[in-house]
């Protein structure tokens, strides 16, 4: 044998023989963080879920003592220097080891800080939880529920009491605001430990989203629907300054029947309402689910679903233990708006329930955040679409007749009202941690006045940001419900065309096609997060995310 060939030949081998061994000492690495995170993370997601229903002190301290053991496990400085030597030998070539890996690093490197600092925010979160669980707005010296606030400010027709409902809810505001503050510049350390600007950076970069992409995105969607929703606007206030009697240059953020102007106002003649007072909207969540093939009754049995003393007043979904064990808390109603919240709730249910068992369990997720979100708000637009309502059996062909037009055209609005919405958020977050010590109530109102078009009542200057929960709990994240929303039009047309081949997409209501939650089984769920998220959209719809569905469907 020559020589050289001979050289080679060795060299490959070597080669082969390191590839090998670097990937046994990564799958080790995977199963020795796997035997710590896993009880760990259901122990936290349990502590959690009981504080949530409970509103106890006990149980919030549970839930904190098991978030601060688990972020143990990610801020070990010796662990994290193995997985990074392991990284930078660029000898892990097994596609599932890759990934993984890629997934821990990202995890392990957010935590690579002073372990103190991040007990400090951890304590910090609980602290607000507790804060906004326990608060109830009052008027007079009547306590009121989020849900009792929000059904003043839909039905009532008096400007003074909307105000006061209003008011009374922003009162959470001052209670937490400087909790925030100073919360979110022990965020911004953490971050700047890590070499990022701040946290709201460090928090894109780290669930694999390009800022300037994002920012991007968002700046064509501002372009894409100021127009439409300026025209619409003139609308709504046409519409309230009737309703409530005053001048429309007269109409204050308490007149637009929600306490953040994020949901449509009902300026349509067709009242949703009226179809689900009398169901049970429990019932046909698990009927629609059943009937495509994804079944939540054992989800249905493990949730909590009714109001409480106490209790978390929102609404989320949990998945306990990537097993299974999938639980979803709300307060249900039987209005439009939990019908639609449950079955987007349960939209997260089924992502989280129908992961594929064999995938390692760190795979075992979303591609990613916004991606569940997209198939949550898919299924919560399905509410509202006549079609739908028709095929379960809500209303008849000619209830159908009379409100197709209004609930199509009501849809637009709560999507157009939503994005602009979304637009506060997102660059009201970015700019309060780029800079945490400027006006911070100047700042919202003047995203407010800009995206959204509500006047700031005169002289207020109120934390009125601080009373959205997301802005303390759920940090820099509400960019994904946008981009969310995007993915579910990209989704609901390809399911249109490809699935069920028709051509309205408008009209898809999946009812009674299991073939519908086949294809999300087998596109969607089963490949967790083993692909990053632009290559999942891209192989379950033949593009990546693109805004182009999101406009035909919604901006005219």
């Amino acid at each position: 044998m020559p020589v050289m060939l001979m050289i080679v030949l060795v060299a490959a081998s070597s080669c082969t023989s390191n590839q090998k061994k670097m990937e046994k000492q990564m799958a080790d690495f995977i199963a020795k963080v796997e035997s710590k995170v896993i009880p760990l993370s259901k122990e936290a997601a349990i502590a959690s879920w009981d504080a949530s229903i409970s509103g106890k002190d006990e149980d919030y301290q549970r839930s904190e003592k098991a978030q601060v053991e688990l972020v143990k496990i990610f801020a070990d400085t010796s662990l994290f220097a193995e997985l990074k030597s392991i990284k930078e030998s660029g000898l892990v070539k097994d596609s599932v080891l890759s990934r993984q890996m890629d997934i821990l690093y990202l995890a392990f490197l957010r935590n690579q800080v002073d372990p103190t600092l991040l007990e400090k925010e951890i304590a910090m979160e609980a602290n607000l939880e507790k804060k906004y669980s326990n608060f109830r707005a009052k008027i007079g010296s009547k306590q009121l529920t989020d849900n009792e606030i929000e059904d003043i400010l839909a039905t009532s027709t008096q400007s003074s009491e909307v105000e006061s409902a209003w008011k009374a809810h922003k009162k959470i505001g001052p209670e937490v605001a400087p909790d925030i503050i100073e919360l979110v510049k022990v965020r911004n350390q953490i971050a700047q430990k890590l070499g990022y600007a701040n946290y709201h950076t460090m928090n894109m970069v780290l669930s694999e989203q390009d800022p300037d992409e994002v920012l991007a995105l968002f700046d064509e969607l501002d372009s894409l629907t100021s127009g439409s929703f300026s025209e619409l606007k003139l609308e709504i206030d046409s519409y309230l300054s009737k309703r409530f009697g005053v001048s429309p240059d007269k109409l204050m953020p308490w007149h637009y029947q929600n306490r953040y102007f994020q949901e449509a106002p009902k300026i349509y003649n067709v009242n949703l309402d009226q179809f689900y007072s009398d169901k049970d909207v429990v019932a046909l969540t698990a009927k629609f689910y059943n009937g495509i093939g994804l079944n939540i009754d054992d989800i249905i049995a493990r949730s909590d679903l009714y109001e409480k003393p106490g209790k978390n007043q929102h609404a989320y979904c949990t998945d306990i233990d990537r097993s299974g064990d999938v639980r979803v808390l709300c307060n249900v109603k039987p209005t439009y708006g939990w019908m639609n919240t449950l079955l987007h709730e349960n939209g997260h249910a089924v992502y989280s329930k129908y992961n594929d068992p064999a995938k390692p369990y760190f795979l075992r997720d979303a591609a990613h955040s916004f991606t569940t979100e997209a198939i949550a708000e898919m299924m919560g637009r399905l509410a509202s679409n006549p079609q739908w309502m028709l095929d379960m059996g809500i209303i008849t062909p000619e209830q159908k007749e009379q409100i197709a037009s209004e609930c199509l055209k009501s849809l637009r609005l709560e999507q157009l009202v939503f994005s602009r919405w979304a637009q506060v958020m997102y660059r009201f977050e970015k700019e309060m941690y780029a800079n945490p010590d400027q006006d911070l109530n100047s700042l919202w109102w003047s995203m407010v006045e800009k995206y959204q078009l509500l006047k700031k009542p005169e002289g207020r200057n109120e934390p009125d940001w601080a009373s959205k929960i997301h802005v303390a709990l759920y940090p820099c994240y509400y960019h994904n419900y946008l981009m969310g929303e995007m993915l579910a039009s990209q989704l609901n047309a390809y399911i249109a065309a490809n699935v069920l081949k028709i051509s309205d997409f408008n009209a898809a209501s999946f009812v009674g096609h299991p073939e519908v939650g086949a294809y999300l089984k087998e596109k969607v769920f089963v490949p967790g997060c083993l692909y990053p998220w632009n290559e999942m959209i891209e192989k379950a719809t033949g593009e990546k995310l693109t805004a182009k569905y999101y406009a035909l469907q919604f901006v005219k």
